[in-house]
């Protein structure tokens, strides 16, 4: 399961001065806000740099940084905290947990809050696309505080080794980033003794290849239809036969030595789709030069919906600090607050529309528009998926048993199809 932190924290003087928002609500005293999220120790300067800033503009209130290490961990305490009533007010929850807090009804409904003249933050300033498992029945229970599409970064050294000439972002911006061109790459990468596509083993990936040739997973009221789809089954056919060549090889199982991002910055592997966090990756080998970002290759070359990583940022239902919770929540995914987190070098792109120039202003990757492109017709992890426990795990499995020829795609799909109306009757 991929899960890599996509927060970042970057101090400018004149945003951090935004940040604040509003005028303090609590006058007599301090009020205390518990904050929880998962990350390394390495993490936690970025957290408390921003909880200071917050702190300095709203001196009534006092934010308590409570952190979990492990991300599985992290939302098993969480669980615990809400069932005994001892839960932080504000907390992150993963794209792939958050359905199943939705549905327990442990979480503060937005729309009224974000739909009041005094708030900083609108619903509409989120891309409908990117809270559907966030909503229900209309409402809307938590926002992603940043996002990261899996865009196709590439190595260019490896693409020069292999005696290919065209430029994969040059073939997408003249609507040539087609399936085929990907596959006649594929067939020199291979020759050449590379890697022609690494990813990670998660719905991100298998969904979005089957999306990007046209096929479709969930149906508009959320019904697995993949199976039943020829599109599906024949790009997952096709995914398998990839697998089976080499020409794509899952991230997961590299060696501990010799991991993934480890063989990317060594011009083993041509194509990786990945976060922007991409870029601390390729810096810190000092070859920025050598990648570029592209989408995913469709059959037809135009741009295809794909899939957008994301954590979210709710509050307690439960909170006794209601005003205090809304106020730094508002802060931390409002426009100013994700400048304040992602500019210079941020490792995310934001959620909230109207702050692009995050992610263009560095000019890197030269085609760094690609995500915010991505951002605006993806997708989030499918709600039945973030809501049932185990679903995905079980989903990926059935998907290696394709990869490994045990099934089928059209059998593994059937068995998927099957796990997952189970998954809607519980």
């Amino acid at each position: 399961m991929k899960k890599k932190i996509i927060i970042s924290l970057s101090i400018g003087l004149g945003v951090a001065l935004l940040v604040g928002g509003l005028t303090p609500l609590y006058a007599a005293g301090k009020t205390t806000v518990v904050f929880s999220t998962w990350g390394a120790p390495s993490e936690l300067t970025r957290y408390k740099l921003f909880i200071a800033n917050f702190e300095k503009s709203n001196p009534t209130i006092t934010v308590k940084l409570q952190p979990v290490a492990d991300y599985s961990q992290y939302h098993a305490k969480l669980l615990t905290q809400l069932a005994a009533g001892k839960a932080p007010d504000v907390f992150y929850l993963g794209d792939d947990k958050v359905g199943k807090y939705v549905q327990a009804n442990v979480l503060l409904p937005l729309n009224s809050l974000l739909s009041a003249k005094t708030s900083t933050v609108k619903l509409s300033s989120f891309s409908s696309t990117l809270l559907g498992s966030v909503t229900k029945n209309g409402q809307v229970y938590a926002v992603p505080n940043d996002v990261n599409p899996d865009a196709w970064w590439y190595d260019k050294t490896v693409l020069q080794k292999a005696g290919i000439t065209d430029d994969p972002a040059t073939l997408a911006s003249q609507g040539k980033w087609t399936t085929a061109a990907f596959n006649a790459m594929s067939a020199k990468i291979l020759a050449s003794g590379a890697t022609a596509l690494m990813a990670y083993h998660y719905w991100g990936t298998h969904w979005s290849w089957i999306t990007s040739q046209g096929g479709t997973v969930y149906d508009k009221i959320g019904n697995f239809v993949a199976n039943k789809d020829p599109k599906s089954v024949a790009a997952l056919t096709t995914l398998s036969q990839m697998y089976k060549n080499k020409t794509f090889a899952i991230a997961d199982d590299q060696p501990s030595g010799d991991g993934s991002d480890n063989q990317f910055v060594e011009h083993k592997v041509a194509f990786y789709p990945e976060g922007r966090y991409v870029i601390g990756t390729v810096t810190a080998a000092g070859s920025q030069a050598s990648y570029d970002i592209a989408p995913w290759p469709s059959v037809s070359g135009k741009a295809a919906s794909t899939d957008v990583a994301a954590s979210f940022l709710a509050i307690n239902a439960k909170t006794k600090v209601k005003d205090a919770a809304f106020k730094f929540w508002s802060a931390y995914v409002s426009k100013a607050g994700q400048t304040f987190r992602l500019s210079s070098g941020g490792n995310a792109v934001p959620s909230i529309s109207g702050v692009d120039s995050i992610v263009t202003s560095s000019n890197y990757p030269s085609h760094a528009q690609t995500f915010l492109d991505m951002v605006h017709v993806g997708y989030t992890n499918p709600a039945i998926e973030a809501t049932v426990p185990g679903l995905s795990d079980d989903i990926n499995k059935e998907i290696r048993a394709i990869y490994e020829g045990t099934d089928t795609a059209q059998a593994g799909l059937d068995k998927i199809a099957q796990l997952v109306l189970v998954a809607k009757k519980k």
